[in-house]
């Protein structure tokens, strides 16, 4: 088999795969959003309509009795993953894209660099949230810096275009890791704590969650790294490219948080319009915000205060 056709086969299963798994990262999130408002779901529940049926989706922390089949979600991750390396070694160590033509390392050792920033890279970030507790903003942050002092880092031996792609690399480790290391192990210790009549281990779900919304951060400036090809003056090419990346890392996260916080908004808005129909409004204080603007133009009446 051609490079060349392997490199299309991989690519091809690489955004397959990713396209799955980061719909299913969404979709989960979009439904958690959904049944943390009360108001919008007072019994717990989320009914869908979609291709021509009714669905109704109903979450449980602890069930009582486990069902005979449990639908997993892991290998689309795995399998995202595994052919994101398999481009990474075609293109960047075979391909001979890993170093410039003057680098003062050899191959070698870049390529030992590459590949053990990704080890790395896991294991302080696992530490790093592991210690942090429910101190996530400044862990988030030192995340970033360190992150973006990688790139810097890299762009002392590596191509332009091999730093970038080594980032998006550990992004991508991190998530995979983050489903095969923290959230499935995770899950299964709670099935068999459920199958053995023992109550689950609720930190386990709180590990599991975190790791989960960690990963709905990182996939957004990673699309944005995987694109970035295709702009070479404006990212890796560019004689600023690493701080560009640095940027690039922050506007994707940002965007991510916006995302996050616009299906809360959204549906704040939409029952704000049902004043005229006497429903129930919405008193969240993460959207109070908006409710009040929202309802002042609607239909001029006090907003919900705080008590």
């Amino acid at each position: 088999m051609s490079d060349e056709l392997l490199n299309l086969l991989l690519r091809w299963g690489h955004v397959f795969a990713g396209i799955l798994w980061i719909g299913q990262t969404w979709l989960f999130l979009w439904l958690d959003h959904r049944f943390e408002d009360a108001a919008e779901n007072p019994g717990g529940r989320v009914y869908m309509v979609h291709s021509g049926g009714f669905y109704v989706v109903e979450k449980q922390r602890a069930p009582e009795t486990l069902p005979k089949t449990l639908h997993w979600f892991k290998w689309e991750a795995g399998l995202t993953w595994l052919t994101g390396m398999g481009l990474l070694l075609l293109v960047y160590y075979r391909g001979e894209l890993l170093e410039t033509a003057d680098a003062a390392v050899s191959t070698g050792r870049a390529a030992a660099l590459g590949l053990g920033t990704l080890v790395l890279g896991w294991l302080v970030y696992d530490q790093l949230f592991d210690r942090a507790g429910r101190a996530e903003r400044p862990a988030a942050l030192v995340g970033y810096l360190l992150l973006a002092a990688t790139g810097l880092g890299l762009s002392q031996v590596l191509s332009g275009r091999a730093v970038w792609m080594h980032v998006g690399a550990l992004l991508g480790t991190l998530m995979a890791a983050n489903v095969w290391m923290r959230i499935i192990p995770g899950q299964r210790a709670m099935v068999a704590a459920i199958a053995a009549g023992r109550p689950p281990d609720v930190s386990r779900a709180e590990l599991a969650k975190q790791r989960s919304r960690h990963n709905s951060f990182m996939v957004v400036p990673l699309l944005l790294i995987m694109l970035s090809n295709h702009f070479p003056t404006l990212t890796y090419g560019h004689r600023h490219g690493p701080w560009i990346l640095a940027a690039a890392l922050l506007a994707g996260a940002t965007a991510a948080s916006v995302l996050r916080q616009r299906w809360a908004r959204a549906l704040c808005l939409r029952r704000a319009f049902r004043i005229f129909r006497n429903e129930r409004v919405c008193s969240s204080s993460m959207v109070r915000p908006v409710w009040s603007a929202s309802s002042a133009v609607i239909a001029p009446q006090p907003s919900p205060r705080r008590k």
